[in-house]
């Protein structure tokens, strides 16, 4: 039988460990978590994989066949025992020509921690499943206040904190994807330009799974925020590492981008395309210490305990533990 123990895990910022709680979560090591994919076939190419694989995260097919594919496999599930539930309660209702409500998923984690890449492999996945082929991804930066609106409140540079959300409008798109609308629509992000692109939109089409993925997404509610998003979703990832790691991961990504995004003429971040490696790594350390870790410490990280599963990464940026709750 597979090693499986239990570890208190804490609800606060600093520690996974408090012993005056009781853990609410499975701790299963890589080897074991592996060997639960069973006999389910890996359904990616090498080449998918690699078309998933964020700014310099090594990930491979091993990677994905050992965590990600045993991850699908529980979630689908997941999907399954609430599809059964959704129709036993139709039909106590007497209600049966109610449509299904989709199954929500929400991802969680720090900048640069590799959230946006679970989510991908996870979209591919999940959608491999026969009781599970439409799935839809989205990301929550659709609904950041556009840059005009974030310096008129004064708080442009809290971009990523979760008062730079139109909350409202994100609990509104997911209340009405749950709810079977037909078309349901999300503003588009763009990177490149750095803010909401006018008149463009993301269009979900009553999927059987949708993916929100995003930095705050398991906030609480609040006596302000009386409903939050996170108490629509049926499963949720928080992708976990540790704080040095992450600064690591996100200086290194800042220094690859001046290569890339940074070098559009179009790109918000133009001007940081030129910059030598020591003046960009202080950019980068500058970013790091006034705006994202602050946030992870803040606003991020204490929702960690919330989450359905958390997915532990090394320095290697590849996952060695996964703490599932049970409770």
């Amino acid at each position: 039988m597979p090693d499986i123990k239990t570890v208190p895990v804490s609800i606060d910022t600093q520690a996974l460990v408090r012993p005056e709680f009781t853990s609410p979560f499975t701790e299963i090591g890589r080897a074991d978590w592996a060997r639960l994919a069973g006999e389910s076939p890996m359904p990616l190419t090498e080449t998918e994989v690699a078309a998933f694989r964020g700014l310099g995260e090594p990930l491979d097919l091993a990677e994905v066949e050992a965590v990600y594919l045993p991850l699908s496999r529980l979630i689908n599930q997941y999907a399954i025992a609430a599809r059964e539930m959704h129709k036993r309660t139709r039909g106590f209702l007497r209600r049966d020509e109610e449509k299904q409500s989709p199954f929500v998923i929400g991802i969680a984690g720090s900048v640069a921690v590799g959230k946006s890449t679970v989510a991908r492999i996870l979209r591919d996945l999940l959608a491999r499943w026969p009781e599970t082929p439409n799935v839809e991804l989205i990301t929550t930066d659709g609904f950041l206040y556009p840059n005009a609106e974030l310096h008129k409140r004064g708080i442009a540079s809290r971009k990523g904190f979760p008062e730079s959300y139109d909350r409202r409008a994100l609990l509104r798109f997911v209340s009405q994807v749950k709810a079977g609308v037909a078309e349901v629509r999300a503003p588009h992000y763009s990177h490149l330009i750095y803010d909401i692109v006018p008149g463009e939109y993301t269009v979900v089409h009553q999927p059987d799974i949708l993916i929100v993925e995003g930095l705050n997404v398991l906030q609480p509610a609040s006596m302000q925020h009386p409903l939050a998003v996170s108490d629509l979703f049926d499963f949720s990832v928080y992708v976990d590492a540790r704080t040095g790691d992450i600064q690591r991961w996100y200086r290194e990504r800042f220094l690859r981008l001046r290569q890339s995004a940074f070098a559009n003429p179009e790109s918000y971040f133009r001007r940081f395309a030129s910059v030598n490696d020591e003046a960009a790594e202080a950019l980068a350390d500058e970013f790091w210490n006034n705006i994202n870790e602050p946030n992870l410490v803040e606003n991020i990280r204490p929702t960690r305990a919330r989450a359905t599963l958390v997915l532990r990464k090394e320095a290697d940026h590849r996952v060695q533990k996964v703490l599932l709750r049970k409770l």
